[in-house]
């Protein structure tokens, strides 16, 4: 089962005080890229991998999606969302995404923002989702860069000209990274780039875009302490539909 650190009390309340926890989806600096690799979903049916406090759900809605599904293995952020959501065209669920079962092309987008480098099985989950597409359905995700998920210690240090960098160790070498963020034993599934990518396309995915998220300068104007994320992405997003 997939670690459910999101209903730790110490982990979900430091979670609540983050940006991206606080303003949705204007809170998350990643989201204008990732908002753009995404289909037209008027009249669509989605799915939420790791909906969390239910913002893209709502956001789907509001743009045209028919119906949305968002599942989450955490009761915490389930009851959040529900309780931000009136909408009955928009449904939640208690799912663990490594033993997750889904209806056969049953939906047109599959979603989901920072959860996949939870999971350990992601060969399962891509052909579950795979299945659950409808012909040319899409599937739109960001997971950690691993770039960041494979860090040789937690913080950063700084070069010989003051600039912080964060040191890379054993980059080849995939599986759990325990980490310490907001709460201690955070487990992370580090995978390198080609990874995700030979995933998908064992299962049937073509790849439409991949991207190395890092800020602009318009967003570092607005944001001046997302200088640092430019030192290295802290996001990998992918867009790819299903063939098959």
């Amino acid at each position: 089962m997939t670690q459910n650190i999101y209903d730790n009390p110490d982990f979900f309340a430091g979670y609540s005080q983050l940006g991206r926890s606080i303003d949705g989806l204007d809170g998350a600096a990643e989201w204008p890229a990732l908002r753009a690799m995404l289909p037209d979903i008027s009249g669509k049916s989605v799915v939420d991998l790791g909906c969390g406090f239910g913002w893209f759900c709502r956001w789907a809605r509001e743009h045209g999606a028919s119906r949305v599904l968002g599942l989450d293995v955490s009761e915490k952020m389930l009851a959040r969302a529900k309780d931000a959501t009136p909408d009955q065209a928009v449904s939640y669920g208690r799912a663990d995404l490594e033993q997750l079962d889904l209806p056969a092309a049953s939906f047109d987008l599959a979603y989901s923002s920072l959860a996949l480098h939870y999971v350990e099985n992601l060969d399962r989950l891509l052909d579950t989702v795979h299945r659950a597409l409808v012909p040319d359905g899409h599937l739109v995700f960001s997971v950690e860069h691993p770039i960041y998920t494979a860090p040789s210690n937690p913080g950063w240090v700084a070069d010989l000209k003051g600039h912080k960098t964060w040191p890379v160790d054993a980059y080849s070498i995939e599986g759990p990274r325990r980490t310490d963020w907001l709460t201690k034993g955070v487990i992370k599934q580090h995978r390198t780039i080609g990874h995700y990518l030979n995933a998908l396309l064992r299962h049937g995915f073509a790849i439409r875009h991949v991207e190395e998220w890092a800020p602009d300068e318009a967003q570092i104007a607005a944001r001046p302490e997302l200088a640092d994320e430019r030192q290295r992405p802290p996001f990998l997003l992918v867009g790819a539909a299903r063939t098959g």
